[in-house]
């Protein structure tokens, strides 16, 4: 049986080999930015691909979602490799589709090509054959919590009970049968490095906001009428003057955007939309905040005598990473890049549903560097595919080797040395719990 470093070497000459056309999967992607729940072109590329390689697999899940499978030589603990398929809203990227505004202003075309590189080395026989277990490719739709109005439209249709694409494959069953699970984003963060171990990232909850008024004409008879946006800039403000009761250590973010500011400059504002994310480090931080939230947008209505919907939509749950798997991909990554060039991250403010997927099983969510600009801004590069792609998909390899090789000695270690936060149906209950809708009435009686 060969060892683990060479089973490496192995594989690490096939990614090489097939480095130019991992490369341009990630740049037909980029190419071809589709936003959640829709990357039919994404998907396709991906099970046109499994196809080829001979794996096994599913499509159409949580709409968009495509799931491959290969069984090692011996039996063993499942980890599933994860992969994200869609892209941002940002007009002024200068790779923006034209038609719809989406963007890979994230770099998520990069995963998908790593994910792909991923399967094509360790489909090897030579390097299956020595695993014990099995390996999940698992692309999944819609990790970029946005056009809430459009995915809550697609619930109410019956066609998703979750805004996320790992909150709906976790409540379809796709990770009943997954042990661990692990992915790898871009950053453009100079002080990440080339490699970067992360550790911790903030929670989030989503909220639709509606306020009601009363239509009048603006010029001739405004006292007849409810200002609805003012409502809603006075929310705006009460949320502003509770920002000072966060605490430092929960690292609260609540950002609401306008998105419907009236009709007519003519007409006072009747209907006036809202959404945010409430995020903190901790589910009790994410809740306290949700309920000052709430407290703020009620008072707003009721300054103006107006009424408010507000709607809040399960999000997303805080990340925590798994130590042992974290120290492998680690040590990988300093094989890789050395010492100097692999950083560390305590903590992210930002939000991704790899944390509903880490209360259930062991996983990381390391970082590649290679990016430039800002994450989900205009200016947001792949500058470095070598980096991004090619080093990142030896990244993953090596760790799934060092995990599943020796008869998964590693693998079992790591399982057994973590407690689940919650089971799946916990977990869906749990979420279910933070579904409501409720109207406040300010108006007079």
């Amino acid at each position: 049986m060969p060892s683990r470093e060479e089973l490496k070497l192995r594989a690490f000459q096939e990614i090489d080999s097939k480095a130019d056309e991992i490369v341009n999967l990630a740049k037909t992607i980029l190419g071809h930015p589709e936003p959640g729940f829709r990357e039919n072109k994404t998907s396709h590329l991906v099970a046109t691909k499994f196809a080829e390689m001979g794996i096994p697999f599913r499509a159409g899940l949580a709409l968009t979602g495509v799931r491959g499978e290969l069984i090692g030589g011996t039996a063993g603990p499942a980890l599933a490799i994860l992969g994200e398929l869609d892209s941002l809203i940002v007009n002024e990227h200068p790779m923006a589709d034209a038609a719809t505004g989406a963007a890979h202003a994230c770099g998520h075309h990069c995963q998908i090509a790593m994910l792909l590189g991923t399967a094509m080395a360790l489909s090897q026989p030579d390097i299956l054959s020595a695993l014990s277990g099995r390996l999940i490719f698992m692309a999944v739709p819609a990790e970029e919590y946005i056009e809430i109005e459009y995915r809550d439209d697609l619930r109410r249709e019956g066609k998703l009970e979750f805004l996320g694409g790992k909150p709906e494959l976790i409540r379809l069953g796709e990770f009943d049968d997954v042990d661990m699970s692990m992915m790898l984003h871009t950053t453009s963060v100079p002080e990440e490095k080339q490699l970067c171990i992360s550790g911790t990232n903030n929670g989030t909850v989503a909220k639709r906001i509606e306020f009601i008024g009363r239509g009048a004409h603006a010029g001739g008879s405004p006292h007849l009428g409810i200002n609805a946006l003012n409502a809603a800039t006075l929310a705006l403000s009460a949320i502003h003057y509770n920002r000072e009761t966060f605490r430092d250590a929960d690292t609260v973010r609540v950002h609401p955007i306008i998105t419907r500011g009236g009709d007519a400059v003519s007409a006072v504002p009747a209907d006036v939309r809202m959404e945010t994310f409430v995020r903190g480090r901790t589910i009790e931080a994410i809740m306290d905040a949700n309920r000052k939230t709430d407290r703020a947008l009620k008072a707003g209505a009721l300054a103006v005598g107006a009424n408010v919907k507000i709607q809040t939509i399960p999000g997303y749950m805080p990340l925590t990473q798994n130590k042992a798997m974290a120290d492998i991909f680690r040590a990988n990554s300093v094989d890789l890049v050395g010492e100097e060039n692999v950083g560390h991250v305590a903590h992210r403010t930002g939000s991704t549903d790899m944390g509903d997927v880490s209360q259930l099983m062991p996983a990381i969510h390391p970082y590649v560097g290679g990016a430039t600009g800002l994450g989900h801004g205009a200016n947001y590069m792949v500058e470095d595919y070598n980096l991004a792609v090619v080093t990142a998909t030896k990244a993953l390899t090596s760790t799934t080797i060092d995990l599943l090789a020796d008869g998964a000695n590693q693998a079992g270690k790591v399982i057994s040395g973590q407690r689940a936060e919650m089971t799946r149906d916990q977990y869906l209950t749990f979420m279910r719990q933070l579904a409501s809708e409720e109207t406040f009435r300010g108006t007079d009686p």
